[in-house]
């Protein structure tokens, strides 16, 4: 699939992992995001030197779309909180990553795949809220599902909800950010973390486009990434 997916996987898993742990202590916790987020910056800009206009544009959306989102989640809502409060600098760059990373592995897989792929969320989602620890999942896995079905780019919807599944299991197993038990202002539940984050991605994938198709007005083709 190419180094830029493995730059993005190992980036993810061990930049959370640094960051939660301070590198397994050898790092005060009073910096140990610091680390992360000048190398996630440092790719970040590498990155955009080196891209032609329309992922540069992508680039800049993501980050622009994906910081106050953060911000709003985090800090107004309160559906989930981070390890020291505030949202580390290095997520918004982390955003274009698995973005990237997602469009990335969508081009290897076919489309009538998509919709297949998302079946095993059904019955964990049906547990879910049956037992009441995770009644929004039904509201996620519409959306998701959804999205599959009639966005633009279904590869790429199927394939971020389980690419942010593992990076939401990932980093709430190392404490990064832990999820509220009950959504504030909604009356559902969720797990930590919920199962169908993707179907936020999934919205973000979308904007992100939208904002494409508006300054670079050339047809969006995962294939050629």
């Amino acid at each position: 699939m190419g180094q830029r997916v493995w730059l993005y996987a190992i980036t993810i898993t061990i930049g959370l992992w640094i960051s939660a742990t301070g590198a397994g202590g050898i790092i005060p916790d009073s910096i140990a995001e610091w680390p992360v987020n000048v190398w996630c910056w440092g790719v970040f800009t590498t990155i955009f030197v080196m891209a032609d206009r329309k992922e540069r544009i992508e680039m800049v959306a993501v980050v622009a779309l994906a910081t106050p989102m953060e911000l709003f989640f985090s800090e107004v809502w309160l559906i989930y909180e981070y390890q020291r409060d505030l949202m580390p600098l290095f997520v918004p760059a982390g955003h274009y990553f698995l973005f990237d990373l997602g469009r990335r592995v969508a081009a290897q897989i076919r489309e009538s795949m998509a919709m297949i792929s998302l079946l095993p969320f059904i019955p964990l989602v049906t547990y879910g809220v049956y037992t009441g620890g995770d009644t929004s999942g039904i509201l996620m896995l519409t959306l998701v599902l959804g999205f599959t079905k009639w966005g633009p780019q279904p590869r790429l919807y199927a394939v971020m909800a389980w690419a942010a599944l593992a990076m939401e299991l990932w980093g709430t197993y190392l404490g990064n950010w832990m999820w509220a038990s009950e959504v504030p202002f909604t009356g559902l539940t969720a797990w930590n973390p919920p199962l169908l984050v993707g179907a936020f991605y999934c919205f973000g994938d979308l904007l992100v486009n939208l904002c494409v198709a508006k300054f670079e007005p050339e047809p969006i083709d995962t294939k050629n990434h």
